[in-house]
């Protein structure tokens, strides 16, 4: 076969060379040791929890003085969606995840582009051509029927799919036959020709595994498509080479491929990068776990985190927590460290399921919200508000003071207060506390109803006094719970419940359902004070009559 002839034939138009390529994407002037890695979504619309997990990559980039670039891997048109590039870049500066280079919602920046792959057409060509010269590539004009015939003989003779061995007609086919279909217009597929041979096994060393000993490809698998684009075998690796890639972060799922990238890299000569497969983000699903899923999870979409108002520092303290082992021994001594200041590490990254662990986030999120001043939180809500809640926002505008105040309730102790791990919840919780939104949601503790409900809020009311201090106003609240023939200490009335009416848990919860429509709620004190004496009395007065 003349392979100048066939890469000729194949690719006309192509006139330049790997080495002009090399020469347009020079190595990178780096410190030694530096990392540069990506991520690479597909412009679906769907940016998801795995593009923030990997999204990783830009700490190690950063801490080792590399880069961190986005690439849009945008080969497969009929997947594309409007808009879905401008989103995966506001999902990432949502969570303060920076970019030094790539694409951009206008353009793009940086000196290794084009950073969308269907821009790069002629690179991929180039490189093809490459392969088709040196004897290593072919064209295949099998059809769609050719290869379902092929697949079903592969099966009833129970052999390994592909196409490979007598099943790779097109592999030796003089040129004289390829001419004769591209004169006809034929479609076909560019193949790598593979000499592998799948009794070897090889090695490849996995930046979090260790090393692995994969089987060697054999398969001549597709390299372009009928439509001159590449597939995301070819495409990524001719772009992380000449990107300068070093470490390709990225989920396990593609283990099973990693024969065709290494093969593709060591017969272009080119240096691997440090191939790092991070471990499946799974669910507990009864009593198994699964890997999450976008039909049945929605908390698999980044959106979801978003809208819910999960703050990003504590997202990321969770996440962390699930990427790192050390990193929890780390943030339990370093309680109010920036997460960014913990040096990551892939060797510390699990290699089974990653275990994805809603009530953990929520916890890691009330605990991170405890720890906040009044004034942050503010912040965080009315910014969240804005977006998905603006009623909320609009009161919080009008009554600043009223809503920070309430938001202090219980935060300034040893022990806050761990109400909400969330905006969302934030929302919800706080409602009680304006009266445009403050609603009865719990039932009268049964122990303090009937005649006894009115009795309790009117001799409450009668000694409220808004002069008391904190203790003060508690020696009353005992002083009614005991006149009124209830235990003021719970263990008492747990001990002899015959003795008493109830406790002073019954007349205290009494009061909270009063004042915040809950039986669970802050400290009664603190409350009143943060709604004022009128609103109080009108909330007392209101319950004692319904």
């Amino acid at each position: 076969m003349d392979t100048t002839a066939l890469a000729n034939l194949l690719f006309p138009d192509i006139t330049k060379t790997i080495e002009d390529y090399e020469t347009i994407y020079p190595p990178r002037d780096l410190p030694e040791g530096a990392v540069v890695t990506r991520i690479a979504p597909s412009p679906t619309g769907f940016v998801h929890l795995g593009n923030l997990y990997n999204a990783i990559g830009e700490r190690l980039a950063h801490q080792t003085g590399g880069v961190f670039y986005l690439r849009i891997e945008d080969t497969d048109q009929k997947r594309e969606v409007e808009g879905a590039v401008e989103a995966v870049i506001d999902a990432m500066t949502f969570y303060g995840v920076h970019f030094d280079e790539g694409a951009t919602a206008d353009g793009e920046t940086g000196a290794y582009g084009p950073y969308r792959q269907r821009q790069r057409k002629e690179l991929y060509q180039t490189v093809a051509k490459q392969l088709v010269l040196r004897g290593l590539a072919y064209p295949c004009f099998c059809t769609e029927d050719d290869l379902k015939a092929m697949h079903e003989q592969q099966e009833a003779a129970k052999e390994n799919y592909g196409y490979y061995g007598k099943y790779a007609i097109w592999r030796d086919r003089p040129i004289e036959d390829i001419e004769a279909e591209l004169k006809k217009g034929t479609e076909w597929v560019l193949r790598f020709r593979s000499e592998g041979d799948p009794e070897n096994m090889i090695p490849v060393q996995d930046g979090i595994r260790g090393e692995l000993k994969v089987q060697e490809n054999y398969t001549d698998f597709v390299l372009l498509k009928s439509d001159g684009i590449p597939t995301y075998h070819f495409a990524h690796v001719c772009d992380d080479h000449f990107m300068r890639t070093t470490h390709v972060i990225r989920d396990e799922s593609w283990l099973a491929t990693l024969p065709i990238h290494v093969q593709l890299f060591d017969t272009l000569g080119w240096q691997r990068p440090v191939y790092c497969h991070t471990a499946t983000l799974m669910k507990m699903d009864g009593a198994s776990k699964r890997k999450l899923s976008k039909r049945k999870d929605p908390e698999l979409a980044l959106s979801y985190y978003r809208e819910a108002g999960f703050p990003q520092e504590a997202t990321w303290l969770y996440l962390l927590t699930v990427l790192n082992s050390n990193f929890e021994e780390w943030h339990l001594a370093n309680p109010d460290a920036d997460s960014r200041e913990f040096t990551f590490s892939l060797e510390k990254m699990s290699t089974s399921g990653a275990l994805f662990d809603l009530e953990k986030l929520d916890n890691i999120c009330k605990e991170y919200l405890s720890r906040k001043p009044a004034d942050f939180v503010y912040d965080g809500l009315l910014q969240w508000a804005k977006e998905y809640d603006t009623a909320l926002a609009d009161r919080m505008t009008a009554k600043a003071d009223f809503y920070k105040a309430a938001i202090n309730v219980g935060r300034v102790s040893d022990k806050p207060r761990k109400d909400y791990g969330s905006w969302s919840a934030a929302a919800k919780f706080l409602a009680f506390y304006d009266a445009e939104t403050f609603t009865i949601e719990d039932g009268c503790p049964e122990n303090a109803s009937g005649e006894m409900k009115a009795e309790i809020l009117n001799r409450y009311m009668d000694t409220l006094d808004f002069a008391d201090t904190q203790e003060a106003w508690f020696a009353k609240v005992k002083e009614i719970t005991e006149a009124l023939g209830y235990a003021a200490q719970p263990k008492k009335y747990k001990k002899n419940p015959e003795l008493y009416k109830g406790s002073i848990v019954d007349v205290t919860n009494l009061l909270r359902v009063a004042l915040t429509g809950h039986q669970n709620a802050p400290d009664i004190w603190e409350i009143s004070h943060v709604l004022g004496e009128a609103e109080t009395r009108r909330r007392l007065t209101d319950y004692r009559d319904a």
